[in-house]
């Protein structure tokens, strides 16, 4: 979303209570705009301006903060120094959520010391983030409330596995941890030892284009935290190999899990250890995790896979499969035996017009199918709008208008989802809706 600010809109904002423009680009044509909040304004509870690219005015922002006793999240962006982190937090004792700025500045004994008692005055803070340009001597000034912490974004942070260690170990508390790929197996141990309440654990990809892998990061920091972290239930693991027995460890491990999302970088990337699908994996996790309600699949995957996840994955909501598959018979398992799937997302796979065909109604069980790069026909999808009125049936194609290809043509991408209004008229001009009535139609 791109967001043009004018500060005059803040000023008859008197009772704003939440300003949050996350994932916005957001272009500022009036200067200091934070001064523009009038001096008597005292109800923020919730600002994040973490998206911003400037400076903003640090004497608007301090007083701002100052003013308003009730603000329990601030979300700072990486233009903020380091050394006016502390002024903010002495006058924000009560904050909640803290996303940090820029965490870096020339290592100054003065610097730490203040950073590091305003933090020790945060009694009720439970959640960090930000962390942007990390300089580790500054890392134990957050040490004193780490006991305290349920959540810690450093999705954004080059923290490096030593550092990390020691950061993780002092957060016994911890239920959610995001966090890049630096961690490292030797982390995710540590996590596994020290953070028995953990709840989500997300690994994300520091190099996810480069061909050989950066960090030492393999499937056993899964299986580690899967062994000590008892309460677990929601997985996100960006990794570079796997293994059938890891994941059948993992699933024995955690049968509470009900969030289970493995993207393995290299398409097609069979068990490193027997070259083998990673479908006997993948069955167990569905098999032994009888509420799993997310699954997101990757690695070399066969048929069989399918068959696993439409016999088992019975309270299964949402389905994210790419490259993956051989026949229809891999779509036909899914939508004939996931009874409760909401949401299905398909890229680069061999699923096609017969399956989706003859599981029709079942879409209308569903919120959404998304399928691009896969062997579904222009024909099919036409035929898909007419079998089914109720259904929002759109093909998306930048080559051009797709009747003015042959019908058994395959699209490049296929949207579907409920209706009760018919089509949309808003669309851009290389999304055409399949209806019922030809006349309705776009193009």
């Amino acid at each position: 979303m791109v967001f043009i600010f004018a500060s005059c809109f803040l000023v008859p904002c008197r009772n704003l209570r939440e300003l949050d423009l996350g994932e916005s680009e957001v272009e500022d044509l009036s200067g200091h705009w934070l001064s523009r909040f009038p001096d008597n304004y005292t109800s923020m509870v919730s600002l994040n301006i973490a998206c911003l690219g400037w400076e903003v005015s640090f004497s608007a922002l301090e007083r701002l903060v100052g003013r308003c006793p009730n603000l329990r999240t601030l979300r700072l962006n990486r233009a903020v120094p380091l050394d006016k982190l502390a002024n903010l937090l002495c006058r924000a004792p009560q904050l909640v959520e803290l996303g940090t700025g820029a965490y870096s500045s020339e290592l100054r004994p003065d610097v730490f010391s203040n950073l590091s008692g305003a933090f020790s005055g945060c009694k009720e803070l439970k959640s960090l983030s930000g962390f942007w340009d990390v300089v580790p001597g500054y890392l134990p000034a957050v040490y004193p409330i780490c006991s305290k912490l349920k959540s810690l974004n450093l999705s954004y942070a080059t923290i490096q596995s030593p550092e990390l260690i020691k950061l993780v170990s002092q957060c016994q508390n911890l239920q959610r941890l995001w966090v890049l790929d630096y961690i490292e197996d030797a982390g995710l141990d540590a996590l596994a030892a020290s953070c028995k309440d953990l709840r989500e654990l997300r690994v994300f990809p520091s190099d996810p284009f480069g061909q050989e892998p950066n960090v030492p990061l393999t499937e056993q920091g899964l299986v580690s935290v899967s062994e000590g972290c008892p309460k677990l239930q929601s997985v996100l693991y960006f990794c570079r190999q796997m293994s059938n027995a890891a994941l059948m460890t993992i699933a024995r491990n955690r049968p509470n899990m009900t969030r289970f999302r493995l993207c393995i970088i290299e398409p097609h990337t069979p068990d490193y250890l027997t070259r083998q699908p990673l479908d006997v994996g993948f069955g167990a996790i569905v098999e032994h995790c009888k509420d799993l309600r997310r699954l997101s699949l990757s690695g070399l995957l066969t048929d069989r896979v399918f068959e696993y996840i439409g016999t088992h994955a019975k309270k299964l909501e949402m389905l994210s499969v790419a490259f993956a598959g051989e026949s229809d018979l891999g779509l036909h398992h899914i939508l004939s035996g996931c009874d409760n799937l909401r949401k299905l997302e398909i890229r680069d796979c061999p699923f096609g017009d017969k399956a989706l065909l003859a599981n029709a109604a079942k879409l209308e069980t569903m919120r959404s199918l998304w399928m691009s790069s896969c062997s579904v026909s222009f024909g099919a999808c036409k035929l898909l709008g007419q079998k089914m009125p109720g259904l929002n049936v759109e093909v998306i194609d930048e080559r051009g208008p797709p009747d003015l290809r042959p019908e058994s043509c395959p699209i490049d991408k296929l949207y579907v989802y409920r209706t009760v209004s018919g089509p949309r008229f808003d669309m851009p001009g290389f999304v055409w809706t399949m209806a019922e009535n030809p006349a309705l139609r776009l193009s």
